[in-house]
């Protein structure tokens, strides 16, 4: 089966897989849905998702919601101030 993967647009974070280009089953509650991507029959999802547990969800309801971990924020950079002290 290729699986589409999605971004949703009004749920920060909310991916989902189903097996249409479209998204047409998947919830509209956290659309605007877009499609990012593509996963041949052949290829393992992405971040080590079992394949065949994401088929199985797919064909029993339409789709499989998942969700993003946040970005760990970097500390921000202190700027090096120069000092150019007379001697």
């Amino acid at each position: 089966m290729r699986i589409y993967v999605f971004k949703s647009e009004g749920k920060g974070g909310l991916r989902a897989f189903a097996d249409d280009l479209i998204g047409s089953k998947l919830p509209d509650r956290f659309g605007p849905w877009r499609a990012i991507g593509a996963v041949a029959p052949d290829k393992d999802l992405p971040y080590a998702f079992s394949r065949d547990q994401i088929e199985k969800s797919i064909q029993a309801q339409g789709f499989e919601l998942w969700r993003m971990r946040p970005k760990k924020q970097q500390p921000p950079i202190a700027p090096v101030i120069e000092s150019k002290r007379a001697s």
